[in-house]
């Protein structure tokens, strides 16, 4: 799979309402534009990979959210709901164009309601490891399932949830975690009518086979898949096989063979 590790990128800042998101760009090339969210207490750098990857067939938008990374956390924290519209209206004021709207874990959530909301913004949405399982929505639970999950994970996807975690104020990540309880993807995702990849990590403990495949009958128009060999972290250990995964998906849409 060919990656643009070299290709013109810079990091930038968005600003408005009173809302700072740090975020990356990568310029690859026009129409498509990929605009990737991370997940609790994590940030853009976990996308570092897959951004070079998906770069070779678009431009590439890698963004910390509010209080995660490099970005500042606001006056008050915001639900789920109310992050996903800060994110769509970044993506209205920085993208023409087609958006693919790329997800992992809590960014699953946020992902999937900007696609119910404004599903006229997006030409395909992927849900990697898509939180929070309805079986097992307690916070002592996930946390319990992201131990067993971390069980041997290797030093760099250890090494690189800890800087990210660092970087966040304990009781935002905790609000957080709170409206990512009190949220039901199951909920929307019968509603939401833009092309779905679903992928999960084969061994991924905090998102059980069971549970996505859930997710993924749930949404209209969607296609699931596992990554061979990860967990739930399967987006920091390499870029391959997700962004071949994702590129496959697109080509087939592209195609009409999906």
């Amino acid at each position: 799979m060919t990656s643009l590790p070299d290709a013109p990128r810079y990091d930038r800042r968005y600003r408005r309402d009173g809302v700072t998101m740090a975020y990356t760009e990568i310029l690859g090339p026009a129409p498509t534009t990929f605009v990737l969210v991370h997940g609790i207490g994590m940030g853009r750098a976990v996308y570092a990979g897959v951004g070079d990857a998906l770069a070779a067939h678009g431009r590439v938008l890698a963004l910390d959210l509010p209080g995660f990374g490099d970005s500042p956390e606001p006056g008050s924290a915001a639900t789920l709901e109310e992050t996903a519209d800060t994110v769509a209206r970044f993506i209205a004021q920085e993208v023409d164009g087609p958006v693919v709207l790329v997800g992992h874990s809590m960014g699953t959530q946020i992902v999937a309601e900007i696609a119910l909301r404004y599903p006229e913004r997006l030409s395909a949405l992927v849900l990697i490891a898509p939180t929070v399982n309805r079986h097992e929505r307690t916070a002592i639970r996930q946390a319990a399932r992201m131990v067993q999950d971390l069980t041997g994970e290797r030093p760099k996807v250890l090494l690189m949830g800890l800087w990210q975690y660092a970087k966040t104020n304990p009781i935002w990540f905790a609000n957080k975690l709170r409206f990512m309880l009190a949220h039901h993807l199951e909920h929307i995702c019968p509603e939401i009518r833009t092309p779905t990849l679903v992928l999960r990590g084969e061994t991924d403990r905090v998102c059980p086979r069971g549970w996505v495949s859930e997710v993924a009958a749930l949404l209209p128009r969607s296609e699931m898949a596992e990554i061979p060999g990860r967990g739930h972290e399967a987006i920091i250990r390499s870029a391959e096989p997700a962004a071949a995964m994702i590129l496959g998906f697109l080509a087939e849409q592209r195609t009409g063979t999906a």
